[in-house]
């Protein structure tokens, strides 16, 4: 029986590219939108390649949709093998310094990017502890690094799209934290840098192409026994927290 999948914010992007790469090894892929429309319109162009996906309503800034997910899931599937936590936003106004930018653009980030990722953790937890090995990939970013940030020689030093970057330093965090808890268990939990990927976010100009966005993820929640946990990966390697 194929391995079941569920990745957020996959109606389009990284998420949606993710989704085919996983339906290409035979998952069953779940693909969470918080618009049903675009939602089943991923999953219908995903079932045209021969993939086995569907779509599931899920607005991570939801707590009360993220529980009717979770319940939509848990009442058609014994358990979950992979949660890739994928839906994110980048509200920042450029052209403003970290102090300027408004509070309303901190907390609509951290909804997302930050509670949003903890809450559809907690809540599909018990299914991907009935799994035999779960993986769970949070989608952080090199700008999350505070290594990066505070090194002046660095190539993302004058990248300071404070929200934005802070709820993914956030992110890493609870990546270790929940590694932390999950370290006597077969689950494995990492933070996954996709690269500057040309979506939506990344621009057109960004300079990897989506099809490389989605292969850390993909590596990530194909991970062995072997494989690492709590860590902070771009392609194979791992970046400084």
């Amino acid at each position: 029986m194929s391995r079941l999948a569920l990745i957020t914010g996959a109606n389009k992007g990284i998420g949606l590219e993710t989704a085919r790469q996983l339906g290409r090894l035979d998952f069953r892929v779940l693909l969470g939108a918080r618009n049903a429309e675009s939602g089943a319109a991923a999953a219908a162009q995903l079932r045209r390649e021969g993939l086995q996906a569907e779509p599931l309503l899920l607005d991570v800034a939801s707590e009360p949709g993220v529980s009717r997910a979770a319940a939509e899931v848990a009442a058609r599937f014994p358990a979950l093998d992979v949660l890739i936590n994928n839906a994110g936003v980048l509200l920042d106004d450029h052209a403003q310094p970290p102090s300027a930018q408004s509070l309303d653009v901190w907390h609509r980030t951290f909804e997302i990017n930050f509670f949003g990722t903890i809450a559809v953790t907690r809540a599909f937890l018990p299914l991907l502890r009935a799994a035999p090995a779960a993986r769970i990939v949070n989608l952080s970013s090199r700008l999350a690094s505070l290594t990066l940030h505070s090194d002046p020689n660095s190539a993302i030093y004058h990248s300071k799209d404070a929200a934005y970057n802070v709820s993914k330093t956030a992110v890493n965090a609870w990546t270790v934290n929940l590694a932390y808890e999950l370290r006597d268990t077969p689950i494995k939990v990492n933070a996954a840098h996709p690269g500057h990927v040309r979506t939506d976010m990344g621009g057109p100009d960004a300079p990897v192409a989506l099809v490389d966005g989605a292969r850390t993820s993909v590596a990530l929640a194909t991970l062995g026994p072997d494989g690492p946990s709590g860590r902070f990966i771009y392609m194979g390697e791992e970046l400084p927290w």
